[in-house]
Formats: C-alpha cells, sequence, structure tokens
C-alpha cells in the first residue's frame, strides 16, 4: 500500500506516486506552453539568416543573433528533455527523480528563454532604433524576466514556512541512487 503524503496546507490526501503524476502533468503541461511560443522564434531566428539584409548586419548584430539562435536551440532542447527522459524511464517506478529532473530542465528552458527573448529584443531594436533606445528597451526587458521569472517567485518562496523550500529546486548535488544532498 501506498503511503500517504497528505499535506495539511494544500488540502491534498495523496499518496507520493499520486503526487508524483500529478507534478509531472502539471509541468508537461507548462511546457507546452512554453515550448509553442519558443518554436515560432525560433522558426523566425532561423529565416533571418536567409533574408538579403543579413549581410549588411554589423558584427555586433550578428553576434547578438548568434547568441539568440544559440540560447533558442538551448531553451528547445531543455523543454524537450523532460519528454524524452519521460518515454525512456517509463514505466520503470522513477517518477518521483523524473519530477525532480524535468523541473530543472524547465528552469533551465525559462532561463535560456528569457535570454532569447532579450536577445531578439536587442536585435531588432538596435537595427530599426537608436542605441538609446535600444539601450532602454533590452534593459526593459531583462529587469522584466529576472524580476517575474526570478526575483519574485524565489522571494515568495523563501518566505514560505518550510525552510529548507530552495534545495528542492537548487540542490546541491544528487546521489546515485537518486536522493537529493543538502
Amino acid at each position: 500500500m501506498q503511503e500517504s503524503c497528505s499535506n495539511p496546507r494544500d488540502g491534498r490526501d495523496e499518496t507520493k506516486l499520486e503526487r508524483s503524476d500529478r507534478n509531472l502533468v502539471e509541468l508537461l503541461q507548462e511546457v507546452r506552453v512554453v515550448q509553442t511560443g519558443v518554436q515560432i522564434l525560433f522558426g523566425f531566428l532561423l529565416t533571418i539568416a536567409f533574408q538579403p539584409r543579413f549581410e549588411k548586419l554589423s558584427g555586433f548584430q550578428k553576434g547578438v543573433y548568434f547568441g539568440t539562435l544559440a540560447a533558442a536551440a538551448t531553451t528547445l532542447i531543455m523543454l524537450t528533455a523532460p519528454t524524452s527522459w519521460h518515454r525512456i524511464l517509463f514505466r520503470q517506478g522513477d517518477k518521483e527523480h523524473l519530477v525532480i529532473v524535468a523541473n530543472r530542465f524547465m528552469l533551465l528552458g525559462l532561463a535560456s528563454m528569457g535570454l532569447t527573448m532579450i536577445g531578439v529584443v536587442m536585435l531588432l531594436s538596435d537595427i530599426a532604433f537608436s542605441t538609446a533606445a535600444t539601450v532602454i528597451i533590452t534593459a526593459a526587458a531583462v529587469v522584466a524576466c529576472s524580476t517575474t521569472w526570478y526575483v519574485m517567485p524565489l522571494r515568495r518562496r523563501a518566505s514560505l514556512p518550510d525552510s529548507d523550500r530552495l534545495n528542492t529546486v537548487l540542490p546541491d548535488r544528487l546521489h546515485s541512487d537518486r536522493e537529493t544532498v543538502r
């Protein structure tokens, strides 16, 4: 019989396996939302190199393009990794580990997606607007992504009663037996 992992704060009465199943489904739903946007953005980036005006870009603009393309590819790799892990580990009884790993891939994917969006903003504004406008809009994108995606939720998470809550997001390392080491 599965041990219950009831938590009075969330009002759920579910086994560890049920919780892992629910967590994985929620995570994969979130990946689907993010992945579509980055796929469109990646496709857009791929077409830029084949435009006649691409050769006229400055060295800085080509560097930003290359970095942005690499960030977009990294985003897609990180966001599709949980699906690959799930398929390969299917029915192996390793769901809790899969949720932990998938969460890390998602966090890395979101970070690289932020870099992708910032890179696109920087590239397009540098082509179309003045340097001052480029700096302002790029800085605004950096602040918006970092604040809303990381600073605010991490601050909230740190304020929760369970003082060890950040270790489940950013553990030091994993033992080979898949237990988090603090």
